[in-house]
């Protein structure tokens, strides 16, 4: 398989700064390396460049608006390339934001190519907000409501289609904290999601098992992983921690069902936040699951954290 790796360094879209450093990370921790040993034809496209972080407040309703539409339109361009020479391309944030640049490019590519297109997005939180609901206007509490065309025009229309997706496109997995305006948002939207409380009751198998259910050999499916996603106590580097998330083992089940799909077009790793870790525990704990759906059964090794 032909990967690229895109690293996207910024926080512009985030709550609490850090997770610029997490393309940094996930390349200490080996990433390249552990792919390259699967077999892979490993491209390291290097670092993206774009506007730092200016920290300031929202503005009617967003904060870092314009910084967050030119990083967008980066990923957009490189995940397009990456995609137009037939490479799987693996983003590597940064912030969570960054996946609308990246699902708006696939969603193009699959339009030109008369595919279907299918978002897993493994995430604690909805990403669902919009300028109305928001209680702090950042964007990486947006990407989904932009994907589904709510939001500003700079970020809806990055796909060249708005809405880049429809709500039967993209099913949520491991949601724990969902802000009250998202709940109603959600059902109104008809998201397919599969909440801890879901999991908890029925167990991951059978939450991926249908998540994934609508998948054929004419479909591409796209991964947007967000390392919050596991519990805290096992993945401790990222801004917005929330206990009560799948354990090590059962975010590696998720992955490797991703991996048996065969399906696997394209990968978001975003919200790594080096500067809240624990010697680099997360980015090293987060190859395994890059890994698997890019062939690797298993799951060997575990750094623990003391």
């Amino acid at each position: 398989m032909k990967l690229s790796l895109i690293g996207a360094p910024t926080d512009v879209g985030a709550s609490v700064p850090g997770c610029r450093l997490g393309p940094g990370g996930l390349r200490i921790a080996g990433l390249g390396t552990a792919l390259t040993a699967l077999g892979h034809d490993v491209e390291d496209a290097g670092d993206l460049v774009g506007p730092p972080n200016p920290r300031q407040a929202p503005v009617k309703g967003y904060r870092h608006l314009p910084e967050v539409t030119a990083w967008n339109t980066t990923v957009r361009d490189a995940v397009a390339d990456a995609l137009a020479r037939e490479r799987l391309p693996i983003l590597l944030g940064g912030d969570h934001s960054l996946a609308v640049g990246s699902i708006s490019a696939v969603a193009a590519h699959c339009r030109a190519r008369g595919t279907k297109l299918l978002v897993i997005w493994v995430d604690a939180h909805a990403d669902i907000n919009t300028a109305q609901m928001t209680p702090s206007g950042n964007l990486h509490g947006m990407p989904v409501a932009c994907l589904l065309g709510q939001g500003p025009a700079e970020l809806t229309a990055l796909s060249g289609q708005t809405p880049a997706l429809t709500a039967a496109q993209i099913h949520q997995v491991g949601l724990r904290s969902v802000d009250a305006g998202e709940k109603s948002f959600l059902v109104e939207q008809g998201v397919a999601v599969y909440d801890m409380r879901f999991i908890d009751e029925v167990g991951m198998r059978e939450a991926l098992r249908r998540a994934l259910a609508d998948l054929d050999d004419d479909t591409h499916l796209h991964l947007s992983l967000d390392v919050d996603f596991v519990d805290p106590e096992v993945a401790p580097g990222v801004g917005t921690p929330v206990v009560g998330g799948p354990t090590y083992r059962e975010a590696q089940l998720c992955m490797e069902m991703v991996a048996d799909t065969g399906r696997l077009g394209s990968l978001d790793v975003v919200e790594i936040n080096p500067a809240l870790d624990v010697r680099n525990a997360t980015p090293t704990l987060a190859v395994d699951p890059v890994e698997s759906p890019s062939g690797k059964p298993t799951l060997p090794r575990l750094t623990r954290c003391s």
